[in-house]
């Protein structure tokens, strides 16, 4: 049976958090993508480049650590990095809002 392929950012979505029900996994995702967030600032900020090029390995180590040792599973940025990158960034601002709770139940 072939796999599911997702469409639209809308249906990607909720795969997307079935793919992160850890506790921990959610927690080193939000560290991760905040650093991104403020490597971002500071590049900016400071006309540095170097925090550019730090983006993706703050970004992706959090969240790969996250996956490999307490999801066990296979992240989903390798078949859908946009969809999954973007979802990174929703997923940031429900667990700081409140809409997405870090401990699934």
């Amino acid at each position: 049976m072939s796999e599911k392929r997702f469409t639209s950012l809308k249906e990607f979505y909720p795969f997307y958090l079935t793919e992160h029900q850890n506790l921990t996994s959610r927690v080193l995702h939000f560290i991760g993508t905040g650093l991104v967030i403020l490597a971002l600032i500071t590049a900016i900020l400071f006309h540095d480049w170097r925090f550019l090029i730090a983006i993706p390995f703050i970004g992706y180590g959090f969240a790969w650590i996250g996956h490999f040792f307490f999801e066990k599973n296979k992240p989903a940025t390798f078949q859908y990095p946009g969809y999954s990158l973007i979802s990174d960034f929703i997923l940031f601002w429900d667990l700081l809002s409140g809409k997405q709770p870090f401990k699934v139940k």
